[in-house]
Order: C-alpha cells, then sequence, then structure tokens
C-alpha cells in the first residue's frame, strides 16, 4: 500500500524479515530454513557452491590450456615423427626386461632377440648402455695411458678429446647404422622397424663395457684378445638376429649380412686402437 510516497512490504510474506511487534515485551524472529550441518553447502543451497567459479573478471592465464597442448593440437602423419610423445612408449620399460635384453645380447648364439622385442622395442636401454660405454671407454682408456707413463716416469697430460671422440663415435654409429641399413632393406623390400634396429644395436654394445674394464690389465696382447672376443661376440649377435629377416633380399642377403658383421668387427678394432693403445713419449 502507498503512505506518504512510500511503499509498504507485507512482512508476514518474505521469508526471514522480522514481524511486526505485537506488544511492548513480544518480538518474534524467524529465519528460514538452512542445513548448517552440511558443508559445502551444495550448489542449491544459498550463494556459497560447493563448485568454485572464479570472478568474471578473473584472470584465467594459468587456468586455460596451454597452446598446442589439447589433445585436437597433437601432431598426426609424418609430423608426428618429430615430437617427444611419439617416443615416450620406447621408454616405458622394467628393469627386468632391461636386464632380460642385456643378458640375451650376451648369448649371441640363440637369435632369439628380435623376436622377443617385435612387440615392445625400447630405446631406455640403448640410450644408457652407449651413455656408458662412451664414459668407460674415455675413463678406462684415460687411466690406462696414465698408469703407462707413470711406470715409465714420463709427464703425463689429460686428454679431454677422449670423452668428445667417445661420444661421436657411439652416439654416431648407434645412429646413422641402423638408419642406413633401414634404407638399405626399405631399398630391398625388406620389412624392418627402425626402432628395432635402434633397440638391437644398442644392446649390441654391451658386451664393449667389460670388455673395457678388462682392457686394464697392462698386457697388449690381452687386449686384443679381449677386443677381438667382444667384437666377435657383438658381430654376431646383430647377424645371426638380422639374417633371417635379410633373406628375403634375395640373393644379396649375403653381403648385407657380411657388411653387418665387418662393420661391427671394424668397431671393435677402432675401440681398441683408439683408446686403448699406448703411445708413451719420449
Amino acid at each position: 500500500m502507498m503512505s506518504g510516497g512510500y511503499t509498504s512490504i507485507d512482512n508476514e510474506k518474505i521469508p526471514g524479515s522480522v514481524s511486526a511487534a505485537s506488544g511492548p515485551d513480544h518480538i518474534a524472529v524467524k529465519f528460514t530454513d538452512s542445513n548448517l550441518h552440511t558443508f559445502p553447502p551444495s550448489e542449491t543451497q544459498g550463494k556459497i557452491s560447493g563448485i568454485f567459479r572464479p570472478p568474471a573478471d578473473a584472470d584465467d592465464s594459468f587456468s586455460r590450456p596451454a597452446r598446442g597442448t589439447s589433445d585436437d593440437s597433437q601432431p598426426t602423419g609424418w609430423t608426428r615423427t618429430f615430437s617427444i610423445a611419439a617416443y615416450k612408449s620406447y621408454f616405458d620399460v622394467d628393469t627386468s626386461d632391461v636386464l632380460e635384453r642385456i643378458k640375451d645380447s650376451l648369448l649371441p648364439f640363440k637369435g632369439s632377440f628380435t623376436e622377443k622385442t617385435a612387440d615392445n622395442p625400447d630405446l631406455y636401454g640403448p640410450f644408457w648402455i652407449c651413455t656408458t660405454l662412451i664414459f668407460v671407454a674415455a675413463a678406462i682408456g684415460t687411466f690406462v695411458t696414465y698408469v703407462a707413463h707413470r711406470l715409465q716416469m714420463k709427464d703425463w697430460n689429460y686428454d679431454i678429446n677422449l670423452v668428445t671422440w667417445s661420444a661421436g663415435l657411439f652416439y654416431g654409429y648407434v645412429t646413422i647404422v641402423p638408419l642406413g641399413l633401414y634404407l638399405l632393406l626399405k631399398y630391398f623390400s625388406v620389412p624392418s622397424g627402425l626402432v628395432q634396429l635402434w633397440c638391437l644395436y644398442g644392446y649390441s654394445l654391451f658386451v664393449f663395457i667389460p670388455a673395457s674394464c678388462l682392457s686394464v690389465v697392462p698386457v697388449e696382447i690381452f687386449r686384443w684378445v679381449v677386443a677381438g672376443i667382444a667384437g666377435f661376440m657383438s658381430a654376431t649377435f646383430l647377424a645371426l638376429n638380422l639374417r633371417t629377416h635379410i633373406k628375403s633380399a634375395g640373393e644379396s642377403w649375403f653381403l648385407i649380412v657380411a657388411g653387418i658383421f665387418l662393420l661391427q668387427l671394424a668397431l671393435a678394432v677402432i675401440l681398441k686402437l683408439y683408446f686403448f693403445t699406448i703411445t708413451v713419449g719420449n
């Protein structure tokens, strides 16, 4: 109703309002029912919602998905080859699997490595085997030359290039040689996988780690024997595991396998000559 230019409101129809006093000694206060024992209240209970929503004018720079992280923007096809996600599964391998594959690489005449790793070839083992071999070869080679110089009372200087050449030799070999073999097999229409070749070549280098450690023995003929045995085991491991697959290349299969075998032997000779051949100056 209107009274003196103002509108009066019927308090009895508004929940939570204070009703008019009926007398000086009686004041009645009414509140709407609320579930105060429930926290946080549901979305339908009051203005406080159990679901957090930032203000409309808030800066959501950190809550927005970054560009390129949504599923729709993931690279596909040939471009996926250059993404990290494409190779993540090749590093998801158990320690027991890596140890089992290392054991198989030390038993070269079994020739069953490619069959065992056909479904799940990994790059984790090859990466750490190659990295370990780089530092072991450089460290043992340095120690061998140091001992030889000290025994002959000669001055000795540390050659930092051993680490550089070791990294270039082993990383380059285990990357470029399987890639070249993959292209060659593709030319002869032989089914092959690049990752599986990297896996095979990576594990084939493990035998050179204990061979490098044995080269500490200051006997030249013993070092040549160790290098020869390690090279033969590694080359046999590669040749026997690839022979069955390469036979489909026709009459050229024997030349390809022989090239793989001889190239691995050449790696053993280079390892011996560069890292474990002692030259003491005057």
